[in-house]
């Protein structure tokens, strides 16, 4: 999996941030995903009085049974540029994002913004995607060290995947279809913890 790729290249991205004592670093979980049992966590640094760099990613390897799949990767950086002081109030972003995905068997009734998702009932996707988008949020701040921050971001993603008939078989039915993506491609309600 190219997860073994990406892992090292995180990590090197945030050893050759030059941090200081004072630039303000804070570690994050999105409670949103804890909820969906998907391990995350996101590092963010400050970078000028307004802005930081946000770098968060979670994964979710766990299959929930023979017949469903929900079994994805996902790394979404994001530059912020604050209203105020960084790490307090109002914020918007600009974010990427990246990975894959296996996805199947989940009833569901949803056909949103051009996707089909109650596809998913009866079919398996795997594939992956690349997008960007927008975003606004707003960090509330709980104690000297905690933070709430709440965020929505708006955006586009690309994907490439093969179906397969069902969640628990390993029938191909299509192979490198492609379907193009505009709507939501954030929601965070992150539990933060500032250094």
């Amino acid at each position: 999996m190219k997860l073994k790729f990406y892992i090292p290249l995180f990590l090197g991205l945030l050893a050759s941030l030059n941090v200081s004592a004072q630039d303000d670093v804070a570690i994050k979980t999105n409670i949103l995903y804890d909820l969906t049992a998907t391990v995350n966590a996101g590092v963010e640094v400050g970078l000028a009085p307004r802005w930081t760099i946000d770098v968060s990613g979670n994964f979710n390897a766990w299959n929930m049974s023979e017949q469903k799949r929900w079994k994805h990767y996902l790394v979404q950086p994001e530059a912020r540029y604050w209203f105020c002081n960084r790490f307090i109030g109002h914020f918007l972003g600009i974010h990427a994002h990246g990975g894959q995905y296996n996805f199947g068997g989940i009833k569901n009734n949803i056909n949103f913004l051009g996707s089909n998702l109650s596809n998913l009932t009866n079919n398996r996707y795997q594939g992956w995607f690349v997008g960007a988008g927008v975003a606004y949020g707003y960090a509330f701040v709980l104690g000297r060290h905690w933070n709430l921050e709440l965020e929505l971001g708006v955006g586009y993603a690309y994907t490439v995947y093969d179906t397969f008939e069902c969640a628990g078989c390993g029938r191909k039915v299509e192979t490198g279809l492609e379907h193009h993506y505009v709507g939501p491609t954030k929601l965070a309600l992150n539990l933060v913890y500032l250094f």
